[in-house]
């Protein structure tokens, strides 16, 4: 199993139901694809001074649990996922990070 693991950072604040929204959509798009094995998604804590600090600070975590390289790579060339990503990049820009990897745990 592979595990694709994002970290999302909004360019401005989002109330929570917008981040909510924003995450439904990925979720949805993604487990669409019928490739997905799980998604979750958690806002970031927050902790003082970190806006101190000259790194990528996460508005969200999102996980995705997928077969394997091949299955993420069909994921993520799924139609839909790029209107969705473009959508919300042009009401709300963000960057990602992210790792894929074997589970943590």
């Amino acid at each position: 199993m592979i595990q694709h693991t994002m970290i999302v950072s909004f360019d401005q604040p989002l109330p929570d139901a917008t981040l909510g929204q924003y995450l439904a959509d990925i979720e949805q798009t993604m487990l669409d694809t019928g490739l997905v094995r799980s998604f979750e998604a958690r806002r970031h804590l927050p902790v003082p001074g970190e806006e101190a600090v000259p790194a990528l600070i996460a508005t969200a975590i999102v996980r995705v649990d997928v077969a394997d390289t091949d299955a993420l790579t069909k994921a993520f060339a799924a139609p839909g996922l790029h209107e969705v990503i473009e959508r919300w990049q042009s009401r709300h820009p963000y960057k990602v990070a992210w790792a894929n990897h074997e589970p943590l745990a």
